[in-house]
């Protein structure tokens, strides 16, 4: 520990990277009654940590050796901090990525003056790749974790957040991916301040220190998921590993909805976005705190980066509810008869529905698909389901069904046989809770609903897709009776996308 000591207290980070700020989350401090910071290194020049440890290493190159150049294999972030590092100091710099990296860290490290080679689909593929070219051209590996310069250049946010927060602090929570950033900080902390404990978080689908840990030596984990790709590492260092082992007081796993809940927190704290793996260690605080399992005194998460594909916030979006419990998926049966949806949300009192999908189909009972806001987590879910049944409903909990919440809730819908008189509507209403009772109220009960799409998405207006089967002769009576409802609507009948995938099919 005391080598690692001297080398980040001489590490040479400050010429491209800077001290980042240890700020409050005072929004989600209030919520967990607890005293939340983060440790703000997306702010860092190629907004991520990475940058820290890989010009320490750099820096200390030889000057033999910063003629024969670098090479590293990175999924972005380890990258970004090599080509700034390099071009800072006139080397040469070969980056390995794997073809699944976002595009968005690839476009930064041609812009930062790295030659990016991309190979595999994967960090280990990128890594062997690398190795190759390293050995065939005689480059430099600076390799992203595995490294003890690397490792004490890591190691400087641990000085700076002590530095920051003299007060208790009761745990600091760390990302882990290879390990080179828990290692580093855990080397620091437990030097000067044993106290603190050091807790390591990693994702489910990527844990691949704990599966090292149980296993008494690095192992190679069977399969990665790339949601968080920053940490998507199958295997771990040995030196990593060596030190995390004997340094870190836990390690714990978290679900990629518990990532998006907590991007979400960093957003609505700071009204930053993260990556996923720039958020894993606030899922993992929280998990603690939310269980009671996190210890008295300040808790401390490192937000490592913020270089996410814009696109991927869908996906974020979608599921960051459901990862803070806040929202319930539920399959739900009522009778296939007019007036059923209305006594339905009537059943829900006050509560708001964040989605309600719906297609016609013959018999008896019908099948929806609902989203319902959640206030109290589990315990609120399961309020509703057992109001639900007691009233005769027929109630199947999808909220942790994978199917459920990536495919089927944009799938409800289709052809019919035999649907006669349909006519599509959208519609256009406030957002506010009740609007959608009120609008279902507003449709009486002499035209049968057979189709119904509606999601909230935190608008100020909700929109809903409505098919209704409207007899020609009742057409005139239809449109008077929508008009004094009062919200706008369009005529959707003719619709291409309609008329392509959703019509029924005459008889």
């Amino acid at each position: 520990m005391q080598d690692y000591v001297r080398r980040i207290l001489t590490s040479s980070v400050y010429e491209v990277a800077q001290e980042t700020p240890l700020e409050p989350m005072e929004l989600l401090s209030a919520r967990l009654d607890a005293e939340i910071l983060v440790k703000r290194e997306d702010l860092q020049p190629v907004f991520s940590f990475k940058i820290r440890g890989a010009h320490n290493r750099i820096s200390r190159l030889t000057q033999e050796e910063r003629l024969r150049g670098v090479i590293c294999a990175s999924a972005g972030n380890h990258a970004q901090g090599v080509a700034l590092s390099a071009t800072r100091l006139g080397i040469r710099a070969v980056i390995v990525m794997p073809t699944t990296t976002p595009a968005i860290k690839i476009n930064a490290v041609r812009r930062l003056g790295g030659e990016v080679v991309l190979f595999g689909d994967g960090f280990d593929a990128a890594r062997a790749h690398a190795e190759e070219l390293a050995e065939k051209h005689g480059y430099v590996m600076v390799h992203p974790f595995d490294d003890p310069d690397v490792i004490a250049g890591q190691g400087t946010i641990g000085i700076e957040l002590l530095r920051q927060h003299p007060g208790p602090i009761g745990a600091i929570y760390v990302p882990i991916g290879g390990g080179g950033l828990a290692a580093g900080i855990a080397s620091i902390v437990k030097f000067l301040r044993p106290d603190i404990r050091v807790i390591g978080v990693e994702p489910e689908e990527a844990a691949s220190m704990k599966a090292a840990i149980e296993a008494g030596h690095p192992v190679a984990i069977d399969q990665v998921g790339l949601f968080a790709d920053g940490v998507a590492v199958r295997q771990v260092g040995a030196e990593t590993f060596r030190l995390c082992r004997d340094l870190l007081d836990d390690i714990i796993t978290v679900t990629a909805d518990e990532i998006c809940a907590a991007i979400k927190d960093i957003f609505d704290d700071h009204r930053a976005i993260t990556e996923p793996a720039g958020a894993l260690a606030l899922a993992g605080l929280r998990r603690h705190a939310e269980s009671g399992a996190a210890p008295r005194g300040a808790l401390i998460a490192i937000n490592s980066g913020a270089n996410v594909n814009f696109d991927r916030l869908r996906h974020v979006v979608e599921r960051a509810e459901i990862g803070e419990r806040a929202e319930a998926l539920l399959s739900v049966e009522i009778p296939e008869r007019p007036g059923s949806y209305r006594a339905f949300i009537r059943l829900l009192g006050n509560r708001s529905i964040t989605e309600f999908n719906y297609r016609y189909a013959h018999g008896a009972t019908a099948r929806i698909f609902v989203g319902i806001k959640l206030s109290r987590g589990d315990a609120e879910k399961q309020e509703i389901i057992s109001l639900l049944e007691k009233n005769g409903l027929g109630v199947i909990d999808l909220t942790d069904n994978e199917v459920a919440k990536l495919h089927v809730r944009h799938m409800v819908g289709g052809r019919v046989q035999g649907l006669e008189d349909e006519e599509v509507y959208r519609f256009q209403f406030p957002e506010r809770p009740g609007a959608l009772l009120k609008f279902l109220e507003g449709l009486n009960d002499g035209w049968n609903i057979s189709l119904f799409h509606y999601r909230n998405h935190g608008a100020d207006y909700g929109r809903v897709l409505v098919g209704v089967q409207v007899p020609e002769a009742t057409r005139e009576a239809f449109l008077a009776h929508i008009d004094a409802i009062g919200y706008p609507y369009w005529q959707e009948t003719h619709n291409p996308a309609y008329r392509q995938f959703l019509e029924g099919d005459r008889p």
